[in-house]
């Protein structure tokens, strides 16, 4: 448990496999521009998400505040906000996108997300990570949605997480997908893709 001595630590991406207890991630001063996950007691460090994430993860937020903003049954959406570490235990997950839908109040802090979204990054390392390790361990800290945005494969899978069972769901380019967490929410996957494609299509 906390003590009243842990000390406030100042880390960057010189910290990478440092061994760190919750606590002391939980209260260190991190240095900007980086991203800072705690898995099994050591601290991970990475650079930032590429532009082509970064785009449409950014669009995307602008999509849920409108209808969050615009639409009747937009106050089914608390809050959603892009690069937020989740406590799953000890470990300290960094997702790309959380919402927090049904709440009817502002969420705490630490409080996990009913849905957590990860856009796909290039690397079969990272494959594994986003579609078996981060959704095992959404699952076991208490979210509801998780959706996996792969631009790769052109396609967006969500992971429903019931009591009992999980139910996946793909969604194809040409499809949109409906939550039922944000009634009267569509999200179209062609639109999304088409912000991460300019950017390939900027360097040609």
């Amino acid at each position: 448990m906390p003590s009243s001595e842990t000390e406030t630590r100042e880390l960057g991406p010189q910290s990478n496999g440092l061994l760190l207890n919750p606590w002391e991630f939980d209260a260190a001063d991190f240095e900007p521009g980086w991203r800072y996950e705690l898995i099994n007691g050591v601290l991970t460090v990475n650079p930032p998400p590429s532009i082509k994430e970064r785009d449409p993860n950014e669009a995307l937020g602008h999509w849920l505040r409108t209808y969050q903003e615009t639409h009747p049954q937009g106050g089914s959406l608390d809050v959603t906000v892009s690069e937020q570490t989740v406590r799953i235990g000890p470990q300290r997950r960094r997702v790309d996108r959380a919402i927090w839908a049904g709440l009817g109040r502002l969420p705490r802090e630490d409080e996990t997300p009913t849905i957590a979204i990860e856009f796909v990054s290039r690397g079969r390392r990272n494959r594994q990570r986003d579609y078996r390790i981060k959704r095992d361990e959404s699952r076991s800290a208490g979210v509801r949605e998780y959706w996996v945005i792969d631009r790769f494969e052109r396609r967006m899978t969500v992971f429903r997480f019931g009591r009992h069972k999980t139910t996946t769901r793909v969604v194809n380019q040409e499809q949109s997908y409906r939550p039922r967490l944000l009634p009267g929410f569509r999200l179209s996957l062609a639109a999304l893709l088409e912000l991460s494609d300019r950017w390939d299509e900027s360097a040609t």
